[in-house]
């Protein structure tokens, strides 16, 4: 299940984030299609994306209780340009979409400033649906909830637990609606087990001559599992010609946190067994005896270090600049270079504050970042200051190593032993991805 989730404790009573001055309407992101050729998608998202599976319950017991409005609003200021979503996310792609469709934002940042990611195939934790007739009817739903003539990228949702030629069907059919339709944008496939992504990625190219656009990975690039910059992982992938690997969840769920997995309206539902928990409690209390948070010294490794060992399926697009109404090119940070891309989710302003503060840290201590900070008036040592972080960040998530022991790298089972599929073949009518009572 490819989610995201907060950096932080979660605190919905906390501030909004106060917007800066009124922005000059946005530019849009440079896209064309001539001939069956379309702009590499490695040149337009970005490598920061706001994850919303956090506006769920299954992370808070009443995503309608979130300022998503606000967060939205303020993601926009702080340089977001891509939104990552899900019909299984529960009401996550209602409330993405009512807060792109306020005045303001509709009146400064125009639907082609700014990206949109869905998926589909998955509907409840244990009914998916890969067929031509539920792709349909779930993009024509995405599509109206999410108030928008068209999505720039789809996902096949958790590819595991349905068969491979199930997958290639789908990717087939989306298609299909890329060129007949014009709905669609890119096509990619999402899911966990770092093996199964890599095999699917080959056979479609291999079945149709055609690389997918994307893959996204979750909780495969953290302090605890690291899999997904390993050679089987984003090396075989972009070996299938594949443009850009996502890396989301990067506190695995939630799990790299002081206070464990977050519990919604829906319980427990996070993988991990006791045995993994255990460790990383240890991890974390590794953390607290030199002053620090797991789940800080986590993301801030997790973004920093995909930057690089991303990049080979990364992005040359404009990154995140994290400062307030302020717009930054690959070529001012960075040096032209590609950056991994991450996905990152919180539940409140003060998480998305802090959050990108510390993307801005991270920028900092890249290749021009000293003259960029001295260029926009802030500290001219923040550069040094961001790379001694990043030693200090190294050596405890090397501590944490050692302290995970046999839990380092482990992968929890995905689909877990006796899964079955509950879904009824052609059931189409009537039914609705996520919880009931969150469909249209």
């Amino acid at each position: 299940m490819a989610s995201t989730q907060s950096q932080y404790p979660l605190d919905p009573s906390g501030p909004s984030v106060t917007t800066s001055a009124v922005p000059k309407m946005q530019k849009p992101i440079p896209y064309s299609c001539s001939n069956g050729h379309r702009t590499p998608l490695s040149s337009i998202l970005p490598p920061l994306i706001f994850g919303t599976a956090t506006f769920n319950h299954q992370y808070n017991s009443d995503p309608f209780s979130l300022d998503t409005t606000g967060l939205v609003a303020s993601a926009l200021d702080y340089g977001i340009r891509a939104f990552d979503t899900s019909p299984y996310y529960g009401p996550s792609e209602q409330l993405l979409g009512a807060a792109l469709a306020t005045p303001f934002v509709r009146s400064t940042f125009p639907r082609d400033s700014y990206l949109l990611l869905t998926k589909v195939g998955r509907i409840a934790s244990s009914e998916f649906d890969y067929s031509p007739a539920w792709i349909r009817t779930s993009i024509a739903r995405s599509l109206r909830r999410l108030q928008t003539p068209y999505l720039d990228l789809v996902y096949c949702h958790d590819i595991e637990y349905v068969s491979p030629d199930e997958v290639v069907t789908a990717v087939r059919e989306l298609r299909r609606i890329r060129d007949e339709e014009g709905t669609i944008r890119y096509i990619g496939i999402s899911g966990y087990p770092i093996g199964v992504l890599g095999s699917v990625a080959e056979l479609i190219l291999r079945e149709t001559g055609e690389p997918v656009d994307a893959v996204q990975s979750f909780a495969n690039f953290t302090l605890q599992n690291r899999t997904l910059g390993g050679p089987g992982g984003i090396d075989r992938l972009a070996a299938a010609g594949v443009q850009v690997v996502t890396n989301a969840s990067p506190l695995g769920m939630g799990l790299l946190r002081r206070e464990g997995v977050p519990v919604g309206a829906l319980g427990d539902f996070h993988p991990a067994s006791r045995e993994l928990r255990a460790a990383v409690r240890r991890a974390s209390e590794f953390c607290d005896g030199v002053g620090e948070r797991l789940e800080v010294v986590a993301l801030r490794w997790a973004l920093e270090t995909w930057i690089s060992a991303g990049a080979a399926a990364g992005s040359r697009a404009h990154p995140v600049s994290g400062l307030p109404g302020k717009e930054e090119s690959n070529e001012d940070v960075g040096r032209g270079t590609k950056f991994g891309i991450s996905v990152i989710g919180v539940s409140n302003a003060k998480e998305l504050e802090m959050t990108m503060l510390m993307w801005r840290s991270i920028l900092d201590g890249l290749e021009g970042g000293e003259d960029k900070a001295v260029q926009t008036g802030r500290w001219k040592r923040a550069r040094e200051w961001s790379r001694n972080r990043r030693e200090a960040v190294e050596m405890l998530a090397e501590g944490v190593q050692e302290v995970l022991g046999e839990w380092f790298n482990y992968a929890w089972d995905s689909p877990p032993k006796g899964f079955v599929n509950q879904r009824k073949k052609g059931q189409i009518e009537g039914q609705s991805e996520g919880k009931k009572e969150d469909a249209p």
